[in-house]
């Protein structure tokens, strides 16, 4: 079973009108060459995403990660990807001399997170305080 069909049965048991909160914005930072993390992506992997495996592959992962969760949620949160190959951007930059964390950075809301990798299972856990059980957990 693909994480898109995961993510379908779990968006069957949480219905979108549950929980009235405000959209939740997630940012992913990183290279467009590099890893989703740094743990192997193979059939151990805890990240809870599959329509990325086995590549490991940052693009594949985030765009992985964002149909799962419009499954899940739909609208209510949406998924951006900010690359570094070009530059870093003022805010990142300021986030990374301040907090230093890994790459790939996952930001809720603006918000630097301690997850550190492209993990379904971690974003869900950052954000259902704020949009209410993804039935997930």
């Amino acid at each position: 079973m693909t994480g898109r069909n995961n993510a379908n049965l779990l968006y069957d048991r949480v219905p979108p009108d549950t929980c009235m909160a405000d959209p939740v914005e997630i940012e992913i930072v990183g290279y467009r060459e590099s890893e989703c993390g740094p743990f192997p992506c193979d059939g151990d992997r805890t990240c809870g995403l599959s329509d990325c495996y086995p590549s490991g592959q940052f693009l594949k992962a985030a765009e992985s990660l964002r149909v799962y969760l419009a499954g899940i949620y739909g609208e209510r949160v949406t998924v951006t990807v900010t690359l570094l190959d070009g530059g870093i951007p003022e805010r990142i930059r300021e986030i990374v001399e301040s907090r230093h964390p890994p790459v790939p950075m996952i930001l809720v809301n603006g918000r630097i997170t301690a997850i550190g990798r492209i993990s379904a299972t971690r974003i869900l856990r950052e954000i259902e305080p704020l949009l209410g059980p993804s039935g997930y957990l």
